[in-house]
């Protein structure tokens, strides 16, 4: 998905049309995370999916031409517009969150 978001940035540059790749930090509270990577537990260990909707919007109300070409992971993108305080998308705000698969810890 990177390289694909890189390639279509550049290709679309001189269009004003912006191409990013978003990620979330910790897994997100869905189906799949319940049945493929342990069920309820992980569920409780996660995220709801409004952090992506959140970190989406976000993206999608700048303009495109100060923001293209990158991958951006989700809490990153809003603690840098000035979001501090995370529990309300977690399931379970006692549980330790789980980082996605994809994200370096």
């Amino acid at each position: 998905m990177t390289l694909a978001t890189l390639g279509f940035a550049a290709e679309f540059a001189a269009q004003g049309v912006a191409a990013n790749a978003l990620w979330p930090r910790t897994t997100i509270a869905t189906a799949a995370v319940a049945n493929l990577l342990g069920g309820q537990e992980m569920i409780r260990r996660s995220r709801h999916a409004t952090i992506m909707a959140d970190a989406a919007h976000a993206i999608l109300t700048t303009p495109s031409r100060e923001l293209t070409g990158q991958t951006i992971i989700d809490e990153e993108l809003l603690r840098a517009r000035g979001m501090v305080n995370f529990a309300a998308y977690a399931v379970d705000p006692t549980a330790e969150l789980m980082v996605d698969l994809y994200v370096d810890p």
